[in-house]
C-alpha cells in the first residue's frame, strides 16, 4: 500500500495544548494517517499509553504501519498504543470515565480520503460518488445524489454546505439523475450556480462537503464526542479540537462555552488557534483549521459509569 502524502496540522500548536507529559494517557479520536499520534508517542515514553481510534480502515492500517516505524525508533521508550477500529462517537463505550490526560480531534477529511480517486471525496479527480468514512456500512453519496427528493436535497446542501443557491443546484441534480461520479456531479452544480465574482473555491465545493457531512452523519458524531468528552478526562485533562468550516467550529465553541459557565471546562483558547502563514504556505489544506482548546476542572462532575470501559 503506498503512504500518500500527509502534513498534520497545527502539529506544534496541539502538542502544546495537549500539554503531554511521560507516563500520561492519551486518546487520538481521528488517528488518521498518524500524523499527530507518531508525534504524541514520542512524548509520552515507556510509561504512557496512546489509544487511536478511526473508523476509516485503511487509514487504520496505514496508521499502525506508521506506529511501527516510530516504535523502531523508540525501542524501550516507546509507550502502548491500542487502535480502536471505531467512529470517535463511541470513545464512552471503551474508555473509562476520568482516565485521561488528554483527547485529540482532528475533524478534517484526511489526506488519504481526498487524494484516492475511488472513495469519492473529492472532484478534482473522477471517481464514484461514494464518500463514506467507512466503507463497509452505510448510505453513500451517489445513493442521496439519487433518492432524495427536491426539497429535502436543497435543505441538506443549504443546511450543511451553507449553499444560498442550494434550490437551483437541488433542481439541476434532480433532472440530471442518474448521476454516477464525481465529475458528473460536480459539472452539473458547476453549471447550476456558477462561479460569481471574487469567489475563491469552486462551485462544487459546498455541495460536496453538504454531501460528505450528511452520509458520515459528521455533526451527529461531533455532537456526541462533545458531550462525552469532559466526563473522560481526568482534573487537569486537556481537550483540543480542530474544525475546519463555521458548522463544526460552532459546535465545539458552543459546547466550550456551555460547559466553562457550568465550572466542567476551563477554556484555554479564547479566540481560535490557526495556522501560521508559513504552514499556509506548506499545507494549504490548514488555511481552513481552527484549533480551540479545555482543560477539565476539579472533580466535582457527576461521572457517568458503564460496564466494560477500557480500563488500560
Amino acid at each position: 500500500m503506498n503512504k500518500p502524502q500527509h502534513v498534520p496540522v497545527l502539529l506544534e500548536e496541539v502538542l502544546q495544548y495537549l500539554n503531554v507529559r511521560p507516563g500520561g494517557v492519551m486518546v487520538d479520536a481521528t488517528v488518521g494517517l498518524g500524523g499527530h499520534s507518531s508525534e504524541i508517542a514520542k512524548r509520552l515514553g515507556g510509561t504512557g499509553r496512546l489509544i487511536c481510534f478511526d473508523r476509516d480502515s485503511e487509514a487504520m492500517q496505514l496508521a499502525k504501519s506508521r506506529m511501527e516505524e516510530v516504535r523502531a525508533e523508540l525501542s524501550d521508550a516507546m509507550p502502548t498504543v491500542v487502535f480502536e477500529p471505531r467512529a470517535f462517537s463511541e470513545l464512552a463505550t471503551v474508555i473509562e470515565p476520568g482516565s485521561l490526560d488528554g483527547l485529540l480531534a482532528d475533524f478534517g477529511v484526511s489526506s488519504l480520503q481526498l487524494d484516492e480517486a475511488q472513495r469519492g471525496f473529492s472532484f478534482r479527480s473522477e471517481g464514484p460518488l461514494d464518500m463514506r468514512m467507512d466503507t463497509c456500512r452505510g448510505e453513500t453519496a451517489e445513493q442521496v445524489v439519487n433518492q432524495e427528493d427536491e426539497n429535502e436535497l436543497a435543505d441538506l446542501i443549504y443546511e450543511f454546505g451553507e449553499e444560498r443557491r442550494s434550490r437551483r443546484i437541488a433542481r439541476a441534480i434532480v433532472r440530471a439523475r442518474p448521476i454516477r461520479t464525481t465529475a458528473e456531479l460536480a459539472e452539473i452544480v458547476s453549471a447550476a450556480a456558477p462561479s460569481m465574482k471574487g469567489d475563491k473555491i469552486h462551485p462544487a465545493t459546498r455541495t460536496f462537503q453538504a454531501l460528505r457531512i450528511r452520509v458520515n452523519d459528521e455533526l451527529g458524531e461531533i455532537r456526541t464526542l462533545l458531550q462525552c468528552a469532559p466526563s473522560l478526562l481526568k482534573p487537569g485533562g486537556r481537550l483540543v479540537l480542530i474544525s475546519f468550516h463555521s458548522l463544526e467550529d460552532r459546535l465545539v465553541k458552543d459546547s466550550f462555552r456551555e460547559a466553562g459557565q457550568k465550572k466542567i471546562l476551563q477554556v484555554l483558547t479564547k479566540k481560535p488557534v490557526v495556522a501560521e502563514e508559513q504552514e499556509q504556505m506548506r499545507n494549504p489544506r490548514s488555511r481552513s483549521a481552527k484549533m480551540r482548546a479545555a482543560e477539565k476542572q476539579g472533580a466535582g462532575v457527576k461521572e457517568q459509569l458503564t460496564a466494560g470501559k477500557y480500563k488500560g
